[in-house]
């Protein structure tokens, strides 16, 4: 085979690294300019994009590298993808993977060939085996391609895309499914299901489990918040290509939820037969900002953008809340320490009047997390995959 740079040009497809902070913003802006038109896509926070890319202003780069690539086909930009290594994600597993992520791209084959062609010329350079995606830097990033569920309103943390793009991974060849994930849409229930009620109360009782409700400044100041984040690396760590957070990177999770947060819809449960009542699970829950997001200019806040995200957040001007994180160590997921966070969390979202609550990606294999919901009018209403292919 020829090198990419003879494929690419003989194709009419050109390949551009970002080298800059005009290339990086052109690279966002990509995105915007594909799906203003989508009813069903959610421009994601220009700020959020941009810190999450920047390598100085993302923790994860203390233990990743990345570059970023534009496709242009007759002088404007038809794709764009981002190349990343997670070095700490590789050891843990004992892989060499190579990640794709930010991948958009018009439905034209030759587009999405050449700029994962990049991707893979990128990793064996580096001495990757294998590339996957689309996934971020780590789990705190949007995972999966959606393949299920294109005609459902979607969330600014996972990713939305056209019904072309796995019509596209199955035609180029090499690629296998890697990871199943699954997204529920819960009907909020008026009140709280007897059954539900009963056995959170009967767990907590018989474990001397309790709900505690935070202040700021327990989170922020007193290391609560980042104990939070403790329980996640305990909870994920076994979990499909998890990387474990590092303390610079929980600073940054912290600054960035807790401080924003409504800590009514954030719930923690504690032990208190522990003298110092451990923190054993939590939830943090958001109400939806996909309405107000669709109000801005491209996820921009300014100048009006601030407007609608503030009245989501302070009034929860919104009838749908996001179940953003739980996590509850092993130990006592098996004691059912999670119906404890979900009979305190569903009072509060009845309180303000959320009708729908929108689950995060759960694996398909995870039937403990997907069975969950049983006692609740719930079901499965998108559907993403992390593709793998051999280099």
């Amino acid at each position: 085979m020829g090198s990419p740079f003879f494929y690419y040009l003989c194709s009419m497809i050109e390949i551009k690294k970002v080298e800059d902070l005009k290339g990086l913003k052109k690279f966002l802006q990509f995105r915007y300019d594909l799906y203003r038109d989508c009813q069903w896509a959610v421009p994601f926070l220009y700020s959020d994009e941009m810190n999450t890319l920047r390598s100085d202003r993302n923790a994860a780069f203390e233990c990743c590298e990345s570059d970023y690539f534009l496709a242009y086909k007759d002088g404007r930009p038809v794709g764009r993808v981002a190349a990343i290594i997670n070095r700490r994600a590789n050891e843990r597993w004992q892989h060499q993977q190579v990640r794709f992520g930010w991948f958009d791209f018009v439905d034209d084959q030759e587009v999405s060939r050449a700029l994962l062609e990049t991707v893979e010329q990128w990793g064996r350079e580096r001495g990757m085996t294998e590339m996957i995606g689309p996934m971020g830097f780590t789990d705190m990033d949007r995972e999966g391609m959606l393949f299920e569920g294109f005609e459902e309103d979607t969330t600014m943390y996972v990713n939305y895309n056209y019904p072309y793009y796995p019509q596209h991974m199955e035609q180029l060849g090499g690629f296998e499914k890697d990871n199943d994930y699954m997204e529920c849409k819960v009907k909020v229930p008026e009140r709280v299901p007897d059954k539900f009620h009963k056995i959170a109360a009967m767990i907590g009782k018989r474990y001397n489990l309790q709900v505690r409700k935070f202040t700021r400044k327990e989170l922020l100041e007193d290391g609560k918040g980042h104990e939070i984040f403790n329980i996640i690396n305990a909870t994920y760590k076994d979990l499909y290509g998890y990387s474990e957070l590092s303390d610079h990177q929980i600073n940054q999770l912290v600054d960035q939820y807790i401080k924003i947060a409504d800590l009514n819809l954030v719930t923690a449960v504690e032990d208190w037969n522990t003298p110092e009542h451990k923190m054993v699970g939590f939830g943090i829950t958001f109400p939806s900002f996909t309405s107000a997001l669709r109000k801005t200019r491209d996820g921009k806040l300014l100048p009006f953008g601030w407007w609608p995200l503030l009245r989501t957040l302070k009034w929860h001007k919104t009838s749908v809340v996001d179940l953003l994180l739980i996590g509850v160590l092993p130990e006592y997921r098996a004691k059912g320490a999670n119906s404890i966070i979900f009979d305190d969390l569903i009072q509060w979202f009845q309180r303000y009047n959320f009708e729908y609550a929108e689950t995060g990606p759960q694996m398909e294999s995870n039937e403990g997390v997907l069975s969950q919901w049983q006692y609740l009018e719930a079901r499965v209403h998108r559907k993403h995959r992390c593709y793998k292919k051999k280099l």
